[in-house]
């Protein structure tokens, strides 16, 4: 739980992305070149108070699982306490409000904190980010569930993954990493939705499908928010607002993960020229592409395209 969505002040895995407007950081995950966007860390309350930062209220663009081995205490997700129990997994949206002041408690607490982006995964990497919500896999972080407890003759085999993954990641240069990492993670997702209430994916709220419905039949044309939001009847500012209170994110960035997802799909299966892939996705130009594509991946698209066509 060292991660900064759990624990910590933020790592080489996040960055301050923004500011909301009561002063909430968000924070966006951070990759790195050629690394699965994921990362693990094992916290150890007795040994990891030093790195608490000194403000612990802040959000993430990103998902997060924890898993407690062992220890008590509890921590804040937008507002109500969650307890920290041996066996119990919890799931954190993007979007959500964490305070972990009461972590800094604990006498005695052991847990995982498993930091990633869908597309870490290749089942979600392969589908539209408009359905992320309602995929089997991210049934844990769904509305309505958020929590599990492992029994307690699984909870061996919850450690040993966590701890696989962890050392996959320490060395992700290495042959055969990326698809390892990509298989652990599933293991443990899976694992996770198994736990999540039967009812827990479901069809979304009905304003997030119409927005995501504007969003799939506009995202390869020059659309703005201003239009998604005239299209269905809203101002911008509130769409906006109430996208991000009911997805974690808002309107502008579910535009941007729908170019991307099409941009890393038309960079992996065609020879295209980026003028192009920019043309057919909705973005400016080629050299507006490679900044937005850098900027959200820590690669060119040249090179992100290359590592895909070697591996």
């Amino acid at each position: 739980m060292a991660h900064p969505s759990v624990g910590v002040s933020p790592g080489s895995s996040s960055r301050l992305r923004t500011l909301r407007s009561d002063g909430t950081p968000v924070y966006r995950y951070e990759r790195r070149p050629g690394v699965p966007p994921v990362s693990v860390v094992c916290f150890d309350a007795e040994g990891a108070h030093a790195g608490f930062p000194p403000v612990h209220r802040h959000a993430h663009d990103f998902l997060v699982l924890v898993y407690v081995e062992d220890g008590v205490g509890s921590f804040s997700v937008d507002g109500p306490k969650w307890p920290l129990r041996p066996g119990q997994v919890h799931a954190v949206p993007p979007g959500q409000v964490i305070d972990v002041s009461a972590v800094i408690g604990l006498t005695r607490c052991r847990a995982w904190s498993v930091a990633f982006t869908p597309d870490a995964v290749p089942a979600l990497a392969a589908v539209s980010p408009l359905a992320w919500a309602t995929h089997p896999l991210l049934a844990m972080f769904a509305p309505g569930s958020g929590h599990g407890l492992v029994v307690e003759s699984d909870r061996a085999r919850w450690s040993a993954w966590l701890t696989d993954l962890s050392e996959e990641l320490a060395e992700p240069h290495r042959l055969g990493a990326g698809e390892v990492v990509a298989g652990l993670l599933t293991r443990v997702l899976v694992a996770a939705a198994r736990l999540a209430p039967p009812a827990s994916v479901g069809a979304p709220d009905p304003l997030v499908e119409q927005v995501f419905n504007q969003i799939e039949a506009t995202f390869c044309e020059p659309v703005t928010v201003g239009d998604v939001a005239r299209a269905l009847g809203y101002t911008p500012g509130h769409l906006t607002t109430v996208v991000r209170e009911r997805t974690g994110r808002p309107l502008l960035e579910w535009i941007t993960e729908r170019r991307m997802n099409e941009v890393r799909r038309m960079l992996r299966e065609t020879d295209l020229p980026l003028g192009v892939v920019a043309a057919r996705t909705g973005l400016r130009d080629a050299t507006y592409l490679v900044r937005r594509f850098r900027d959200r991946y820590g690669i060119t698209p040249e090179r992100w395209r290359r590592s895909q066509r070697a591996g």
